[in-house]
């Protein structure tokens, strides 16, 4: 009898051992447990904030209802969901997203985000998660070819890559800053085209083909401007943060929860 007390007693011990671990493995400053073991804080307690610019379908649009939807959305619903997370999504103008992110106001950003030199002086980067395609959106019937887009006026939204490799000087592959205008928004760029502003537009392939089927007398020309894969933005340095999220991306590839969530924005020709 004396040794199943003791054995009672040892046991009850170890249970409030267990449930004073499981009690303090979020900290009262809002860090979250991460994978691995670590730690790792986000800006609002329970919440993982997404800093994007949601008028790049497929990617992120805004719903009638005023939500949001796209694949960068939804892809960013399930990472948070393995994070024991609830998504927010903060939207902003692009150059805005990737700052906020930068600055920590935001814990990630997505927003179709290229990686280059420039934005891994501010930002960390996951793995990829999904490839673009850089195209050009013109007029019917123009004389815009991809041989003579240094002779024209290019629109592209501000801080995009295809904003920065056209501005760039000829030298480096770009067209001058003298030939290409900054919009807020692909929107802004399209409807500066259809006025007459600008010669043609350089956005992401899917971007453009929903604003080719929404407005009529556009096209795009025929072949891809530039390839580039999409990461997810941490702020530099915040290790923690960078593996939890990618740990959970990870897995979402690997079970082929991305692929489907991508499938069901850009169906398979």
């Amino acid at each position: 009898m004396k040794a199943m007390k003791k054995f009672a007693a040892m046991l009850l011990a170890m249970t409030m051992v267990l449930a004073l671990c499981a009690c303090s493995n979020k900290g009262a400053d809002g860090t979250q447990p991460a994978q691995g073991g670590n730690q790792f804080t986000t800006v609002e307690e329970g919440k993982l904030h997404m800093a994007t610019n949601a008028k790049f379908p497929p990617y992120e649009m805004v719903t009638d209802d005023g939500g949001f939807e796209g694949i960068d959305v939804e892809v960013a619903t399930e990472i948070a969901k393995k994070l024991g997370l609830e998504l927010v999504v903060d939207d902003q103008a692009f150059t805005a997203a990737l700052t906020a992110a930068a600055n920590g106001q935001s814990d990630i950003v997505m927003a179709g985000v290229t990686v280059n030199d420039e934005r891994k002086e501010t930002l960390a980067f996951t793995d990829t998660y999904a490839t673009g395609v850089q195209v050009v959106i013109v007029k019917e019937g123009s004389d815009v070819t991809m041989d003579n887009l240094g002779e024209k006026m290019i629109g592209c939204q501000k801080g995009t890559t295809g904003y920065i490799y056209a501005s760039d000087t000829p030298e480096n592959g770009g067209y001058g800053e003298d030939h290409v205008i900054g919009y807020d928004n692909g929107a802004m760029a399209v409807e500066a085209l259809k006025g007459g502003q600008i010669d043609c537009v350089i956005i992401d392939n899917e971007p453009a083909k929903a604003f080719v089927a929404a407005n009529e007398g556009l096209t795009l020309l025929e072949g891809n401007w530039v390839l580039e894969d999409y990461a997810i933005g941490v702020k530099k340095d915040n290790t923690a943060l960078l593996d939890a999220v990618n740990g959970a991306l990870k897995e979402l590839i690997a079970d082929g929860t991305v692929q489907k969530i991508v499938d069901k924005y850009i169906p398979a020709e």
